[in-house]
Parts: C-alpha cells; sequence; structure tokens
C-alpha cells in the first residue's frame, strides 16, 4: 500500500538498504532511515502500510488539519488507497450532506459527521457560464451557475403555463443530487432556456469538486439514486418547440468506467389509457420520485396540467431484465406526495419508508410500506416538523447509520436532524408503533431553505 508515495527513480531509501560505495565495492553504507529525497514516508522510521493503518482509523473530521502536516500526509489522505483501506477495516463513517438555498442566487452544501456532531461547509460549486457567454472570446470552457435559485418543480410549471416564453429568464434550478462510489454528483438542471447536461462530482477526502462525464440529454427536475454500484437518472423536463417537454428517458453512469448508457424509456402505461386525445395532449407524464429498492427501481409518476397534479400509480425498472413494469396499486397509489410534483422514499434494511404531511402545518407522519399486503403502514403517527409550503423542501429524509431521519427547520430558523429510533415488536403489520425522536444535531441557518440531502460513506 505504501506504493502511494513510491515513484519510478525515486531516491528513497529504507533503513535495511544498503548502498556499494563507489571507491570500496567491498564496502557497504548504510543509509539514514530519514534520507528520503524528496518523497518522504508518511510516519518517519514506520513503514507506509503501517502508517496507512494509522491514518485510516482516525475520524475524518481530523483530516482536513492533518492535510497540513506535510505533503506526504495530504498526499496520503487525498489518495483513493486510504478510503478504499477505511471500507476494508470497517472504519468508513456516513456523513450526511445538506444543499441549502440561502437566498434567490446562492446555493450552499454542508457536510454533518454524526458522531461528533460537527458541521464542515463544503467549497462552492462551480459557476456557470451560459452558453453564449462561452462562445465569446476568452472563455475558457462552459460551466454551471451556481448561483442560481432552486426552484420548485410545481412553480416552474406554473411559470411556465403562464408565461411560455418566459424560459429565457428562468434562473438556473432543477439540478438534482446523487451518490456513488464514494462521491457527491450534482446533475442537470435548466439556466435560462437551456436543459443542461452536466455532471459534478464532490470529493469528500480532496475536497473540491470536479467536472464529470456530461449526461446523453440535458434534463432538469430529473431524479436521482443509487443502485448496485450505479448512479440511475429518470425523467425530468426540457424545452420543447412550444415550451416545457417531459421527458420519458433514463439513463445510468458507471462510476468506474466513467460513462453514461441509455435506459429504455418509462412507458408511463397509465397515460396511455386516457379517454380522448384532448386529455392525453393536455395532461403531461411525469416522474415524480424515486427509490432503490429490493435490487429495482420504483418511480411514482404523476400526471399534471397545472395547477393539477394527478397520481398515476408508478413503474417498476429492472437492471436485471433491463425492462420496466407496473408499480402494485397500493404502492403507488398510497405513495404521499411532499409537495405537487415531489414524492419522498427513503430504503433502510430493505425496508421503504416515506413521510406524510397533515394539515396542520406543524406535524407529519411515518408510513412503512408492507410489500406482502401492497400497503402504507403508519408507524409513526406524530413527526415534529414544520411544513413551509413555500420552501423548496420543508423537510427532508435520509438513511444515516442504519436509522431514519428527518430533517427540517424550526420557527427559529434552527435546522434539526432528528433520529428515529423504532420500537418494533416483530410485526410488519403494526402501526402506530413507539418511535422515540432524538434529535443528533442542529444549527442556525438562518433564512436558508432546504434543498436536498444525500449520505457519503467512506
Amino acid at each position: 500500500m505504501g506504493s502511494i508515495l513510491s515513484a519510478t527513480g525515486s531516491t528513497a531509501k529504507s533503513m535495511d538498504r544498503h548502498e556499494t560505495s563507489g571507491t570500496d565495492p567491498n564496502k557497504r553504507v548504510k543509509v539514514s532511515a530519514y534520507e528520503y529525497g524528496s518523497n518522504l514516508r508518511i510516519i518517519p522510521s514506520l513503514p507506509d502500510e503501517l502508517s496507512f493503518q494509522i491514518l485510516a482509523r482516525l475520524p475524518r473530521i481530523h483530516y482536513l488539519n492533518l492535510k497540513m502536516v506535510c505533503r506526504a500526509w495530504k498526499a496520503a489522505i487525498t489518495g483513493h488507497e486510504l478510503s478504499q483501506l477505511r471500507r476494508e477495516l470497517g472504519v468508513s463513517e456516513e456523513w450526511l450532506y445538506v444543499l441549502t438555498k440561502v437566498e434567490a442566487n446562492k446555493l450552499d452544501w454542508y457536510a454533518l459527521d454524526p458522531v461528533f456532531q460537527k458541521w464542515q461547509r463544503l467549497p462552492p460549486m462551480p459557476s456557470f457560464v451560459n452558453e453564449e457567454e462561452s462562445n465569446r472570446p476568452g472563455s475558457g470552457f462552459r460551466m454551471w451557475n451556481v448561483v442560481g435559485s432552486s426552484i420548485r418543480i410545481a412553480d416552474f410549471v406554473r411559470g411556465w403555463f403562464w408565461r411560455r416564453n418566459g424560459l429565457d429568464q428562468m434562473p438556473f434550478c432543477g439540478c438534482s443530487v446523487g451518490v456513488a462510489d464514494g462521491y457527491l454528483y450534482v446533475v442537470g438542471g435548466f439556466s435560462k432556456a437551456v436543459a443542461l447536461n452536466c455532471v459534478w462530482k464532490y470529493d469528500p477526502f480532496l475536497n473540491l469538486w470536479e467536472e464529470a462525464s456530461p449526461m446523453m440529454t440535458g434534463r432538469a427536475f430529473c431524479k436521482a439514486t443509487f443502485l448496485n454500484g450505479k448512479l440511475y437518472v429518470v425523467g425530468g423536463v426540457s424545452r420543447g418547440r412550444n415550451g416545457l417537454l417531459p421527458l420519458r428517458s433514463a439513463e445510468v453512469f458507471d462510476p468506474k468506467t466513467g460513462l453514461w448508457s441509455e435506459l429504455p424509456e418509462m412507458p408511463f402505461a397509465k397515460a396511455q389509457v386516457l379517454p380522448t386525445a384532448f386529455l392525453a395532449d393536455v395532461l403531461k407524464p411525469i416522474a415524480t420520485g424515486m427509490a432503490p429498492y429490493k435490487g429495482k427501481l420504483y418511480v411514482p409518476q404523476s400526471l399534471y396540467s397545472w395547477p393539477f397534479f394527478f397520481d398515476i400509480g408508478g413503474e417498476i425498472y429492472d437492471p436485471e431484465l433491463n425492462s420496466w413494469s407496473m408499480m402494485p396499486d397500493g404502492l403507488g397509489d398510497g405513495w404521499p406526495a411532499r409537495q405537487a410534483g415531489t414524492k419522498l422514499g427513503i430504503v433502510i434494511d430493505e425496508k421503504l419508508y416515506t413521510l406524510e404531511p397533515s394539515s396542520s402545518l406543524d406535524s407529519g407522519q411515518i408510513k412503512r410500506y408492507n410489500s406482502e399486503e401492497d400497503t402504507w403502514v403508519t408507524i409513526a403517527p406524530q413527526v415534529p416538523v414544520n411544513d413551509f409550503t413555500d420552501a423548496e423542501a420543508p423537510y427532508l429524509l435520509a438513511g444515516l447509520r442504519g436509522r431514519l431521519h428527518v430533517i427540517t427547520k424550526a420557527a427559529n430558523n434552527t435546522l434539526q436532524v432528528m433520529q428515529a429510533v423504532v420500537q418494533n415488536n416483530g410485526d410488519n403489520r403494526a402501526s402506530n408503533e413507539n418511535v422515540l425522536w432524538n434529535t443528533v444535531a442542529s444549527r442556525n441557518f438562518g433564512t436558508a431553505e432546504l434543498v436536498s440531502c444525500q449520505v457519503l460513506d467512506v
């Protein structure tokens, strides 16, 4: 493992090596353990293999400071060898990454170490230049404009419905986030009139953003999730000749090869049985969520014609068969919507959970899907969340360290990460189980709104 700091023709020498003297071939010169030229060992007098074992067992929260000790430590901590060793040793850590919208034109990422309850602000995402500006002399390459607003899909549809020619004035919005192979990915979005196919990834060890291979199709408000080592992206919208164009297409990214592959289009089978051609033209199909469940992708769907969204169940993609099938009626019809056009789903220990908001705007209920009876079962009738109806995301769900977590904002602008401890009696059909809520971390983010979140295990 110490090869990360080795190079061909290096002047590095070990304690056990001896050189032949140029004057006396029988005389050996013992080399000092600290004579390594420009390739220093991580810890002097210790083999790099042992040094890696030591660094791998340190909490991640300390890595930012340890990188500043010397170049050898920085090279070791930012290399892929260390992250791989942490997984092999079973000492990798899950951190929660939260995307917030500070104001209309600013997005910020924060990482939470749940063990030490410490927050870390990520470096700013790259800035975008629109396509026209990228063609001007002196413009190096086209990038995203991170300082765009993250508008809800319902608001975007409404804006398009009332002002079909207004897409040119729309700020950046509609990016989606996912994880794969220890990286955080941000994909797509709308920048004025252009549906972006750009992809950027965040490296938690380097603590920087890098450009990744672009998607095959530019899309905004798509759904992204991780399954079997790959990042899947489905649906979303683009701009057609007459305005907003919903996408049936899907694609998958393999982080090992860095390549995107096209998947079969979503059939939207229930949308094909509309009684008249008029309704088929007015009601547009759209994917409203996605969850990796039982080795497949479960995608709830809706038909929209502003201001109305009509649930039509959903469809399931099987990677082994490379095909789509209908979602069970109870699962699709009972999947609650967080907002118009958005449905949340999180899988923990092979069980699918969601949160259904209440009309009181100050609570909700956790539901779990019972696949045997094809029903959603309420397991926590009172979840202390504040439903800020004008927010990008009033609340978020995450599976962190094997527990269900709800991320929400209190009335005093404090972001709260609450952990659910379910007292399960072993009966999957039981409802209103005893659930204890523990606030594992909090922070005052001012007026910042929640946008999205992901969990990285590195």
